[in-house]
């Protein structure tokens, strides 16, 4: 294979380089990234033996430059997915474990808030269980319970209103 189609491509590559440079940065955001994709794109262009006849060396050189920066950005892309951190693990907070005062405090305001709970009527309870627990949206309540969204609401505000009578139980020592 002749080296005249390598010769042609590297001179073109060395007469638009400022525009393939242009071109590369453009892409990839920095001087330095795009300095060196022309450097890869010079090795591959100036390897004539898998070039083979080029009608348009400028569109070439510019195709070679521009697929070496969109590889860039798609291997920055996935290796970020992948970075880790260096993370000085005697910094991290890591929550107390849980003491038995803090175990009994928690289970004794749980059982408040069930107390306060099965004092309300039942529809009350209903209502709040398929909202809070089941999640379901107000106007599904009120679609399965035959009744209209102003008392799903209200009957939410007196569930929140019972809880809301536990609060002082929360309170962290």
């Amino acid at each position: 294979m002749s080296s005249a189609p390598a010769l042609s491509l590297v001179a073109t590559f060395v007469d638009n380089r400022a525009q393939l440079r242009r071109l590369a940065q453009s892409i990839v955001r920095n001087a330095e990234t795009a300095d060196d994709i022309l450097q890869d794109a010079w090795l591959r262009l100036a390897d004539g033996e898998r070039i083979r006849d080029v009608q348009r060396p400028v569109s070439y050189c510019c195709q070679v430059v521009r697929n070496l920066a969109l590889d860039h950005c798609r291997r920055q892309a996935l290796e970020a997915t992948y970075r880790t951190y260096d993370i000085e693990v005697e910094s991290l907070e890591v929550p107390a474990a849980a003491t038995p005062h803090k175990t009994l405090r928690d289970l004794g305001v749980l059982q408040a808030i069930e107390c306060a709970l099965s004092k309300l009527p039942e529809r009350t309870r209903r209502v709040h269980e398929l909202y809070r627990i089941q999640g379901l949206t107000q106007r599904q309540i009120a679609e399965h319970m035959d009744c209209a969204l102003g008392l799903v609401n209200g009957l939410l505000a007196d569930a929140a209103r019972a809880i809301e009578s536990c609060r002082h139980l929360m309170h962290d020592d």
